[in-house]
């Protein structure tokens, strides 16, 4: 990477949608052919030389993310960020802002396996100019997701699971963000980076579309979690 990127991992969800599984263990720590899914995350930040990396955890959890990292990344800098509440995809950044100041920074859901070019949008995104960057994944069922409207390079909005959808590009629950997206913060409260910042930055021309081409598999659901067992390798 041609300059220092940092980045933040959520992984502070109840996981309710797996139930009761989750409730002994947190959804990222669940393995996929025998290792947990953030290790795949932390492993994609790790080849493209990022080593600046915040995990957004719940505290209840705190134990259990102590010995994944002491088992598997015990020399990485990888740094927990306890929230004492539920604070969304975009409140708990609140909690490193100082850490992000004057950064670039990846920002990924903790519940998905992804094969992306980081170099390459990280590319994209200067080229475009834009504030944030969101990887988008073309799926043969956009309709069971929010999906991207583009005008060109450029998200113009999102539709939330439409029944007729405008294309097959969904969010692939990784984003880039320049260093003044934290202007767009409103302090230690629950907020939703998709519902609270994006739609402001469509209407300033501020949100890019990096369509990925590598592999995109979310494990939010057992149905979709025992997918990514079967398909991924």
């Amino acid at each position: 990477m041609p300059v220092k990127i940092k980045a933040v991992i959520l992984a502070g969800g109840k996981g309710t949608r797996l139930y009761p599984i989750t409730k002994e263990i947190p959804k990222p720590l669940l393995p996929v052919k025998r290792k947990p899914i953030i290790n795949y995350l932390v492993d994609l930040f790790l080849k493209f030389s990022i080593r600046d990396i915040f995990v957004l955890i719940n505290k209840e959890f705190s134990e259990d993310f102590k010995w994944w990292k002491k088992r598997y990344y015990p020399k990485n800098k990888i740094i927990f960020v306890k929230e004492q509440k539920p604070l969304g995809t975009w409140g708990g950044v609140a909690l490193i802002k100082k850490q992000l100041q004057n950064s670039y920074f990846y920002l990924t859901n903790g519940d998905e396996l992804k094969e992306i070019d980081l170099k390459e949008m990280f590319e994209f995104h200067i080229k475009k100019q834009v504030l944030a960057t969101i990887a988008l994944v073309k799926v043969p069922n956009p309709q069971d997701y929010g999906v991207a409207v583009l005008k060109g390079d450029l998200i113009e909005n999102f539709i939330e699971k439409p029944k007729n959808p405008p294309s097959n590009y969904i969010s692939s629950g990784l984003y880039l963000f320049s260093p003044k997206i934290l202007d767009y913060h409103r302090g230690l409260k629950f907020q939703m980076v998709e519902r609270d910042v994006f739609p402001k930055l469509t209407k300033n021309k501020q949100l890019g579309g990096f369509k990925i081409q590598g592999r995109w598999v979310d494990c939010g659901t057992w149905q979709r979690y025992e997918n990514a067992l079967k398909i991924w390798n």
